[in-house]
């Protein structure tokens, strides 16, 4: 099933289009993916075009079995990926999942994060066909990433909970953000 959520454009803000990541954005996302100041907060980096390849496949199947959804944030054309939210269940039929993102260095303090985590957030909890009908999504992050912590309050997932470090997976404290249907998916 394809699925694409189209984000108007509003108060001087591009309009955005999120679609499945395809074979054809790999260079794109290898190339968001050499930015460390992005590297540094993620859990898997990918180097190079054919690690992004091989993930792109991935994220394919990964989909099909209802795990998780990813989608490619496309820049003002429609036509380059500038960022990547997703959803990441931790079994088929899960109701809960976690949800997470990046934005490519180019496009950072746009306001696209935020943006991009509501539109995938509401088809995520507002079921129906083709969607995954959660009830809760958690947005987790280093209570270091200060930026991470302004799209999630953003995007509608406020605090819940500190979470302790786990060295070495998880060297810093952590904060868990919430949001569940609030009826307007």
């Amino acid at each position: 099933m394809t699925v694409e959520l189209i984000v108007p454009a509003q108060a001087g803000r591009q309009r955005l289009v999120l679609r499945a990541w395809a074979a054809r954005d790999a260079e794109a996302l290898a190339a968001a993916h050499r930015d460390t100041g992005m590297r540094r907060w993620l859990m898997t980096t990918l180097d190079g075009t054919e690690a992004a390849e091989r993930w792109i496949e991935q994220q394919a199947r990964l989909w099909e079995g209802g795990l998780r959804y990813s989608f490619a944030v496309l820049d003002q054309d429609g036509t380059r990926p500038v960022g990547h939210v997703a959803v990441k269940r931790k079994a088929a039929g899960a109701v809960s999942a976690e949800i997470g993102y990046w934005t490519a260095a180019a496009v950072r303090g746009q306001g696209i994060a935020p943006r991009a985590v509501d539109a995938v957030t509401r088809w995520a909890l507002g079921g129906g066909t083709g969607r995954p009908a959660l009830t809760r999504l958690e947005l987790l992050h280093a209570v270091g990433n200060a930026a991470s912590c302004r799209v999630a309050v953003k995007s509608g997932f406020p605090l819940r909970e500190e979470l302790a470090p786990h060295p070495p997976k998880f060297p810093e404290a952590g904060h868990v953000h919430v949001r569940e249907p609030d009826g307007d998916a």
